[in-house]
């Protein structure tokens, strides 16, 4: 396609993701690609917050069983979820996302840590209360670990087989950002072994056909990729990505550009 678009100089893509643009290609023809990484920011935090209050108090669970006819009775409650305060977080990929759902989490009450490919300086850290760990670390203390990192060759199935060996039993997995980032066999073997508590996902590898062995999973909760699907991150998403084009074309000054 860019072969084909031969006075083509800049590529704006609507959201924060550009996997689906040929980045290192562009850069050769001398093309900017350009995302919309504020529009999305605050509607895909929150969408991550409700993920982690909802997989802790086993929403999932009760709503099914209730849709079911079981109005559960007290004993049917014991020890079906636990309360997010003083529970870890471990965010991988401490991006702008990231950091906001640090900032949700920390008025919450959680203990935050990170991974993330360079550690953020002391002061924001201090803001944030987050603490950088080792990737091993962060998947073996995390009582919720929540994915935010980018989808790149290096970040491919990074949650694989041996990382849900290292999860406490009891942890929740969170993916609001790529479905490449999980190995989708090795995490369905995981839930169905208990080696993990169970998960709550925006976004899959087999997009838009989530595998039925999730479907069926009283202990994972699945939405259709609405991350940023509120009325006015959509408006803002339009206004960010012609606000990407018109300095370009106007002095060459290019805004959220990702083919550095």
């Amino acid at each position: 396609m860019i072969d084909a678009a031969k006075s083509l100089k800049m590529i704006s893509t609507y959201g924060v993701g550009f996997e689906h643009v040929d980045v290192g290609y562009a850069k050769e023809k001398g093309i900017v690609v350009s995302n919309c990484p504020k529009s999305v920011l605050r509607p895909t935090a929150e969408l991550t917050l409700t993920m982690i209050m909802a997989s802790a108090r086993r929403l999932r669970y009760y709503d099914h069983a209730l849709r079911e006819g079981a109005f559960l009775d007290a004993n049917e409650y014991d020890n079906q979820g636990y309360t997010i305060e003083g529970k870890t977080l471990g965010i991988l990929g401490m991006s702008r996302i990231g950091q906001q759902v640090a900032r949700f989490a920390k008025a919450l009450g959680m203990k935050i840590i990170y991974h993330n490919r360079h550690q953020l300086d002391a002061k924001l850290e201090e803001e944030l209360n987050a603490k950088y760990v080792d990737f091993d670390i962060l998947v073996k203390e995390a009582d919720c670990l929540s994915l935010h990192a980018p989808a790149t060759d290096e970040t491919y199935h990074i949650i694989n087989a041996d990382v849900f060996k290292q999860m406490k039993e009891t942890a929740y997995l969170i993916n609001v950002a790529r479905g490449s980032l999980v190995d989708s066999d090795a995490f369905i073997a995981a839930l169905k072994k208990g080696e993990i508590a169970g998960a709550a996902l925006d976004v899959f590898e087999n997009e838009p056909h989530p595998r039925q062995e999730l479907v069926d999973m009283d202990n994972v909760i699945m939405t259709p990729h609405p991350g940023s699907a509120t009325h006015i991150a959509r408006y803002n998403l339009s206004k960010e990505a012609a606000n990407n084009v018109l300095p370009f074309f106007k002095d060459g000054k290019a805004i959220n550009k990702v083919n550095q």
